[in-house]
């Protein structure tokens, strides 16, 4: 049985109004910390505290009050948008009835463990209190896996509503229902209308934008509603919601290019209504997971989802049969009925199947879906033992082929787009299951702060200005002063340019040569360039070489920030020439350090020669905890001579599935006499542990060390496919689970 739960709410629009209208009269406008605690202890049923426009640096706003019904306490703005809470700052609220509104944390991180707080104390909780038309953006702790959550919601009928959560980079939740103590329990608190913006992937688990619950409370009630939020790119781990409690529902969500799904990993009698996944053919996109007992997943609608195994469309799992409280509970008395699916690759029933989750899932059902794909001929995946699932009524177009005897009829292919932008089925089908129109929810327009802009920050290469750089001393590190993120530095053709300071990049820049002649890079320090917090790099055509570099070991092109990045970096290396890294041993070309991640590393097009150290040394992380570098790795066209290091060593260890990188793409490349060096520890040329996405095509090896791999957990996809090793050893594996076709050994 559902409990179905009633909240008061105060309009949005009467919010705004207040906040727009806040007089300085009364003494209620306040311009220190010290003003605000003095204003807490004489506050009254009715009262505001009216925080002055400005930059508030390291403030901790502790606010114990209690409000009425008809007359809440209020916190709110002298403008919204204009109160900026920086530094190592935070807020935390208990008592009752209390309002806050019209706040912007940017550009700091909370010197505890949560930015915005509904309880002052492990006994004083916020209940029957709203945060509303407020601000988090790039509020991240600096080291990237220390952990904090932005938002943790405690006490018993809270409302979070209207509010912009943007950019979290480091470690833990965005924003989390916590159950820890009997008063939050129960709680029928409303999360709503929020757009929770771009959330970089992560590289390990703990990258969640919400989670309700956690695995020690996952059999107790929650009755948190999420509703009418935006989800926009969310990727920073496989659980984008991360539902760990009873009794929640989660209707008329949309989902925008995230990477992930909306997972039931605890906790039974939930309900996913209405939801839109918006995954327009980009990697990774996921759908909704379905895990524990009496869940129900209906009217959802899903397009464009790419991901595979726990990233699929749609995924019902296998669980542990009497297993512990933080495993995986069978799938029982679950329904996955009226759904559309459109353009999705993959389906996966009894996902997780292995000697551990051996329970398939009991008396569930999956009836009248509409599954119509070209994407995939083969969209179901099978492991396991389906008789206890019901299928009835399911519709899915004639290309596709269903392992399952009953329960589908096929139709012709027929998918057009609707007057509201969405790729839709023939309307007699949508009829069938009475699905209603096919229309999204809510916009990003209509959610989060309405006075705060929704644009990317980040430029892409290439997007801005192009400044011309003449030939010399220091004159790129003069250029890159004066650009701006997504600008272009033009070299001139055939132009020698030296650095004697380190080229610091700071935003994403791109340095090039045009059509003519390679521009030649060298550097007197033991870096060219240090990608710090915030950068990412594109070289063009450019002739990189090691003559002028100091002697001594340990020198590189480029580098990461020697400290913790909460910011992903991109670097991409296109028609270069790279010379003469060897004026002393171990002269890598990247240097990156733990704690730092890519988004994605490129060489394309590109020579290298005569390198005594690595190409790329993507092995950092090493506590085998699921972390890792990069999350894809391009290595293409391009030519290896003469490297004594590896051309790539890729880590990820351990066993976590909260992740699925990296993903590695090797193609059209040749290699000949690389790897071999004395201090190469791998001992192999390109050396993979525990990627789990990777393409080995078109490429020689020559008088080289032989390619290893080691797989692990994941159900890693692993192809390697025409290539010839010509007088080198053997691919060294450590179980045959990976495809090879058309290798040849001369």
């Amino acid at each position: 049985m559902r409990t179905t739960i009633k909240f008061l709410f105060v309009p949005f629009l009467l919010i705004v109004a207040l906040a727009s209208c806040a007089q300085n009269d009364d003494g209620n406008l306040v311009r220190t910390i010290e003003e605000f605690d003095e204003a807490v202890a004489s506050l009254q049923p009715g009262d505001e505290i009216v925080l002055a426009n400005g930059t508030w640096t390291d403030a901790e706003f502790k606010l114990k009050a209690e409000g009425l019904p008809d007359n809440p306490i209020k916190l709110i703005a002298e403008e919204p948008g204009k109160v900026i809470i920086t530094g190592q700052s935070n807020l935390s609220i208990s008592g009752s009835h209390i309002i806050v509104s019209g706040l912007v944390f940017k550009d700091g991180f909370t010197p505890t463990s949560e930015v915005i707080s509904f309880r002052t104390s492990k006994e004083e909780l916020a209940n029957n209190s709203r945060v509303t038309n407020s601000v988090i953006d790039n509020f991240s702790n600096p080291e990237r896996h220390d952990s904090d959550t932005w938002v943790a919601i405690y006490g018993k009928n809270n409302q979070f509503d209207h509010n912009s959560l943007i950019g979290k980079g480091n470690r833990g939740v965005t924003l989390a229902v916590r159950l820890n103590t009997e008063a939050s329990l129960e709680n029928g608190h409303v999360i709503e209308y929020n757009y929770f913006g771009p959330r970089q992937t992560l590289g390990s688990n703990g990258g969640e934008t919400v989670r309700i619950g956690t695995s020690h409370y996952s059999r107790e009630y929650s009755n948190t509603i999420v509703r009418n939020n935006y989800f926009d790119r969310t990727s920073g781990e496989l659980e984008i919601v991360s539902n760990k409690a009873c009794g929640n529902e989660f209707r008329n969500n949309v989902f925008f290019e995230s990477q992930g799904t909306l997972t039931m990993r605890h906790g039974h009698n939930t309900l996913v209504e209405n939801n839109y996944f918006l995954g327009n053919r980009k990697a990774n996109t996921g759908g909704i997971r379905i895990i524990n007992q009496y869940q129900t997943v209906r009217n959802n609608y899903l397009y464009g989802l790419t991901g595979y195994r726990f990233r699929s469309a749609l995924v019902i799992m296998n669980g542990v049969p009497n297993g512990p409280i933080n495993r995986y509970d069978p799938v029982v008395d679950s329904f996955l009925d009226n759904n559309i699916v459109i353009d999705s690759d993959h389906i996966q029933l009894c996902a997780g199947s292995d000697e551990e989750r051996s329970a398939t899932p009991t008396g569930s059902s999956m009836s009248k879906n509409i599954i119509m794909s070209k994407t995939n001929p083969d969209p179901f995946t099978i492991y396991d033992d389906i008789s206890g699932i019901k299928f009835e009524g399911n519709v899915l177009n004639e290309e596709a082929n269903v392992p399952i005897e009953n329960g589908f009829r096929k139709v012709p292919y027929s998918v057009t787009e609707n007057e509201n932008g969405l790729r839709v089925p023939e309307q007699s089908l949508i009829d069938d299951i009475e699905f209603g129109e096919v229309k999204l929810p809510v916009t990003k327009e209509t959610t989060g702060a309405e006075f705060y802009p929704k644009v990317d920050k980040v430029g892409a290469f290439q997007s801005g200005e192009v400044h011309s750089v003449a030939a010399g001393t220091n004159t790129i590190l003069e250029a890159m002063d004066n650009s701006k993120p997504g600008d272009t530095l033009l070299l001139e053709n055939g132009g020698e340019y030296l650095l004697t300071k380190y080229a610091f990049v700071n935003h994403p820049i791109t340095i090039k040569t045009g059509s003519g002649d390679k521009a030649v890079v060298r550097a007197e320090k033991s870096s060219f360039f240090v990608i710090e917090n915030g950068g990412a790099l594109e070289l063009e055509n450019l002739w990189i070489d090691g003559a002028e570099s100091p002697d001594q070991a340990g020198n590189n092109v480029i580098s990461t920030s020697k400290y913790s990045m909460n910011r992903n970096y991109s670097l991409a290396v296109r028609d270069c020439k790279v010379t003469n890294l060897d004026v002393n041993h171990t002269f890598n070309f990247l240097k990156i350090y733990k704690n730092t991640f890519a988004d994605s590393i490129e060489i394309l097009n590109t020579e290298m020669t005569n390198i005594t150290g690595s190409i790329l040394s993507l092995d950092e992380e090493t506590d085998d905890l699921g972390i890792y570098n990069a999350e894809n790795v391009t290595i293409k066209n391009s030519k290896f001579t003469d490297i004594q290091g590896s051309i790539a060593s890729i880590y990820r260890g351990g066993t976590d599935e909260s992740t699925f990188g990296p993903i590695v793409v090797v193609e059209g490349n040749e290699f000949t006499n690389t790897g071999l060096g004395k201090r190469n520890k791998t001992g192999a040329s390109l050396i993979f542990h525990g990627v789990q996405k990777l393409h080995i095509s078109d490429s020689n090896w020559n008088k080289s060390a032989p390619l290893e791999l080691y797989l692990t957990n994941g159900e890693p996809i692993t192809v390697i496919s025409d290539v010839v090793m010509k007088e080198t050893a053997e691919i060294r594996a450590n179980n045959d689970e990976y495809t090879i076709e058309n290798v040849v050994y001369k």
